[in-house]
């Protein structure tokens, strides 16, 4: 049977928070995006990462420090998933003026594109105002 959790876990959500915390206000990323751009685990077959890399993410997020900006982190579908805190979580998103269309964030508008990358939101780009 496959070990679905990661195989250092303390050393995965180390990473996982310290790309978190470099995502912007005003801005979101998926779980996904996330695993995808942490490297697997060398011990770790690649497929098997990205089988369970965005639930790992999911999981360090439930468990992460007070200092990670844990609101800007949503799912593959735009969406804040179904759980306690998810309320909170819009709110906290709506007061660094995100929209919510139809409890969906536009991907294409609000999301981060990673470290390094262009670190203007993509607001710009199509003109929407900014705080």
């Amino acid at each position: 049977m496959i070990d679905t959790s990661p195989p250092n876990k303390q050393a995965f959500y180390e990473q996982v928070w310290s790309l978190v915390r470099q995502v912007p206000r005003g801005q979101v990323v998926t779980y996904g995006q996330i695993a995808q751009m942490l490297p697997p685990p060398v011990e770790m077959d690649p497929q098997t990462y990205k089988a369970f890399g965005s639930r790992w993410v999911g999981s360090a997020m439930a468990a992460c420090p007070p200092d990670v900006p844990w609101q800007r982190v949503i799912n593959a579908q735009g969406k804040i998933s179904d759980r306690s805190g998810a309320q909170r979580q819009r709110q906290l998103l709506e007061q660094e003026g995100i929209v919510f269309v139809k409890d969906k964030v536009d991907l294409k508008v609000y999301q981060w594109r990673g470290p390094g990358r262009e670190d203007e939101p993509r607001q710009a780009e199509l003109g929407i105002a900014l705080e």
